[in-house]
């Protein structure tokens, strides 16, 4: 029988045990940037390449998916990718320099790269009519980790007086993934076996627009998860506060995952739901500007309710612009692959202007113009249009 048939709430469990993971060696390092810059003398600018790097990895390795689901099949491919992962936090175990904080940060996004590459795919073809829901459950789960880490690093950094432990501590979970992962995933009889190249849709505008839009969005996300904390901190509040405030952003973020995939699935049209996310993340960032003292709460909760639902819409929308789930999953593959590489360049940009003008309202300004792009991009994805768009794929 069919391991999706027969265990399907087991493989869900696991799904969502990886996307756990997926978030928290990135959503560590905001909340604990002042200590990290204490022991290793680094300016704003370096400590964006620890959530530039792994991201520009995430995008570089998101091609190289298909070929490595080709040669291990799904199971071990996100099996490797949780080891991976594991092994880039306990290497954080002992106080680690500049340099091995950015390798590990290279590490842990090749191993987020592998798995959300295989993941969307997996999920479309074991749970082909309830796409919304896992989508939904899977994304919120990396928003669940990443919320879970700002909250948690800072906290036990403080408590034990060594502030790596809080980079470390995140290897237990991948190893309690890594186990669940083995038990209940989909075993080598199931996958395809065929190379999957991306290349294809390089010569469609549709699936280069999917991309951009991808990538901008998550710009958002990946400047949030960097600089947040920080921007707090220059505000005269405390790293812990910082990392909270991080936390309640990622827990509206889990809020929007869980409800507006499920929403949206009544209806084939995603473009109101979109454009409602693009103009919560908008007034989000502008109030970041704007709001002064305790309004922040308000502006940094649109703006996870914004991020956090535009970035498994997203996803859905990207998937369902193909029926056959290879296909899509190259797809996503392709624009995963180019929106990372795009959105790795932000969280750098966005230190480079706190050197330059030592604030971080440029930045968000900044990200607020990109999000009134993606606004207008949104007419462009009429059901009626996903078809013709992908014919030659």
């Amino acid at each position: 029988m069919h391991p999706s048939a027969s265990r399907p709430h087991a493989l869900a469990l696991a799904i969502v045990l990886v996307g756990l993971n997926l978030r928290p060696g990135l959503a560590a390092v905001g909340p604990l940037l002042e200590p990290i810059r204490q022991a290793t003398g680094i300016r704003f600018s370096d400590a964006a390449l620890l959530t530039t790097l792994p991201i520009a990895a995430m995008g570089a390795g998101a091609f190289a998916g298909g070929r490595l689901e080709a040669w291990l099949g799904a199971r071990r491919g996100v099996l490797l990718a949780l080891l991976l992962i594991l092994l880039s936090c306990a290497l954080r175990l002992s106080p680690p320099g500049y340099p091995a904080l950015l390798a590990t940060a290279l590490l842990a996004g090749c191993g987020i790269a592998l798995a959300q590459s295989l993941l969307p795919g997996l999920i479309k073809r074991h749970f082909p009519e309830r796409v919304s829901l896992l989508m939904g459950l899977y994304v919120t789960a990396i928003m669940g980790g990443a919320s879970l880490a700002a909250a948690g690093a800072p906290w036990l950094a403080q408590a034990s007086g060594r502030w790596h432990w809080g980079l470390a501590v995140w290897a237990l979970p991948a190893a309690l993934a890594c186990a669940l992962w083995w038990r209940h995933s989909p075993d080598g009889a199931y996958q395809t076996g065929l190379a999957a190249p991306t290349g294809g849709f390089a010569r469609l505008p549709r699936a280069w627009l999917l991309a951009v839009f991808f990538g901008l969005g998550t710009a958002v996300y990946t400047c949030s998860l960097a600089w947040l904390p920080p921007f707090f901190v220059l505000q005269g509040w405390s790293g812990q506060q910082g990392g909270l405030m991080l936390s309640y952003m990622t827990g509206m973020e889990v809020l929007a995952g869980l409800t507006l995939p499920a929403l949206s699935a009544r209806s084939a049209d995603l473009r109101g739901w979109l454009a409602l996310t693009l103009l919560a993340t908008l007034a989000g960032l502008l109030g970041m500007v704007a709001l002064p003292g305790g309004w922040m709460l308000l502006a940094v909760g649109l703006l996870g309710l914004g991020v956090g639902g535009l970035f498994p819409l997203s996803m859905i929308l990207t998937l369902s612009h193909l029926e056959d789930s290879q296909a899509a999953g190259r797809l996503t593959a392709f624009v995963q692959g180019v929106g990372y590489l795009i959105a790795a360049c932000a969280p750098f940009f966005a230190g480079w202007l706190r050197d330059l003008t030592a604030s971080f309202q440029l930045a968000w300004l900044a990200l607020a113009a990109a999000v009134a792009l993606l606004l207008l991009a949104t007419l462009r994805f009429s059901p009626k249009g996903y078809q013709p768009a992908m014919r030659q794929a």
